[in-house]
């Protein structure tokens, strides 16, 4: 029973880290903007499709393909950005939200035009033996999985509070009037945010891929998911993303293994409507960070 457990749970641990990331990628965009970026997901699938195109069709070494997604994948939030979201101004936030939806089709159309509907994979980042925990079978992508993702967590703190930039987009998600007053350049910080968000998506995408195959069409799914993992947490909260992104992921895997593997989509679902329903602020939210809502 205990190496059933533990294979559920490293493998919720896994798809929670996507989860996280997808999360903190939805806070970045809305503590600059106030938007609810819908087109989150489909980031994580160019990230693992590009990873593809650059490692399997063009032959590239690994760390000139991950550079070139992580590069193409900031270039596609900075378009976004700045053709759909920078032109409206001052639109109404529904309208705003309304654009990244029709940027979400427009995406996923685009991926399935040049890439087709069928899955793709590429090797793990190292080979080698997979590691055995009291019998569970742990292979090395999940640690790569979970470490990026810690990884992820530590750089975006240490940007968000200890550089000038980072403390500079914080200034606008309180007060974007109070920002330009004080000289900070809102329209670029808007910018920056879509950039990395972009790319934080992008990087769980090439994570996760050598473990769940990837096709074009996943976008939405893990956009629905990393939203629960952000609302849980309390919108805005990365800190409350990460909890929420891996307590989704072991639900789901939990759910999987002793119920039914069919109902498995249905947890994020039912999670988010439980919380919308009883505590919109999200669970681990606490009355300072309603406030400020940082990190």
């Amino acid at each position: 029973m205990l190496t059933v457990f533990l294979q559920f749970l490293f493998s919720g641990l896994t798809v929670g880290s996507v989860y996280a990331l997808v999360g903190i990628g939805f806070n970045i965009i809305y503590n600059a903007t106030s938007i609810i970026n819908l087109a989150q997901g489909e980031f994580v699938v160019i990230g693992g499709l590009l990873m593809w195109f650059f490692t399997e069709s063009l032959k590239l070494p690994f760390l000139l393909s991950a550079v070139l997604t992580i590069l193409s994948a900031g270039l596609i939030g900075l378009l976004m950005e700045r053709l759909t979201i920078k032109p409206l101004k001052n639109a109404d936030l529904l309208l705003m939200i309304m654009i990244t939806i029709a940027v979400s089709i427009v995406l996923r159309g685009i991926l399935m035009f040049n890439f087709g509907k069928d899955p793709y994979v590429y090797p793990p980042f190292t080979e080698g033996e997979p590691l055995s925990i009291y019998g569970a079978i742990i292979q090395q992508q999940t640690l790569w999985v979970i470490g990026i993702t810690g990884l992820c967590i530590i750089l975006l703190f240490l940007f968000f509070n200890k550089t000038i930039v980072g403390k500079a987009m914080l200034a606008c998600a309180v007060n974007p009037t109070a920002a330009k007053l004080v000289g900070i350049n809102v329209s670029r910080m808007v910018m920056l945010s879509f950039i990395l968000s972009a790319v934080v998506g992008a990087i769980g995408g090439m994570a996760i891929t050598p473990i769940s195959l990837m096709e074009y069409d996943k976008g939405p799914m893990l956009a629905v998911k990393g939203f629960c993992a952000a609302i849980m947490g309390g919108l805005g909260s990365n800190r409350g993303a990460v909890i929420g992104g891996f307590i989704i992921g072991i639900l789901e895997s939990m759910t999987a293994g002793y119920i039914h593997s069919g109902l498995k989509d249905a947890v994020a679902l039912v999670i988010l409507l439980l919380i919308l329903f009883f505590k919109p602020a999200g669970i681990f939210v606490s009355k300072t960070m309603l406030q400020l809502r940082k990190f």
